[in-house]
């Protein structure tokens, strides 16, 4: 079943808010408090809400820049 344009644009809208919070993790300015496991754990989950929305076929033109990239520095992250 196809998304609406409604749907996509509340999906690319919840991809910027994991892009922002894998961003600030690890930047430090998130989560600051919590364990390293927690952070990691953070992280983990939302690059795999991002590689599973990026990897859907019907975005058009929607720009997948900032999500490729957020993907990178969140398999990058080893929280310590």
């Amino acid at each position: 079943m196809a998304r609406t344009d409604a749907e996509k644009a509340q999906d690319y809208t919840a991809m910027g808010h994991s892009i922002d919070l894998i961003t600030a993790v690890i930047a430090g300015s998130q989560m600051a408090d919590q364990d390293a496991a927690d952070r990691q754990s953070c992280v983990d989950r939302n690059v795999e809400h991002l590689e599973l929305m990026k990897a859907k076929t019907d975005w058009g033109s929607e720009s997948m820049t900032a999500t490729t990239n957020a993907i990178a520095a969140g398999k990058g992250y080893t929280a310590s």
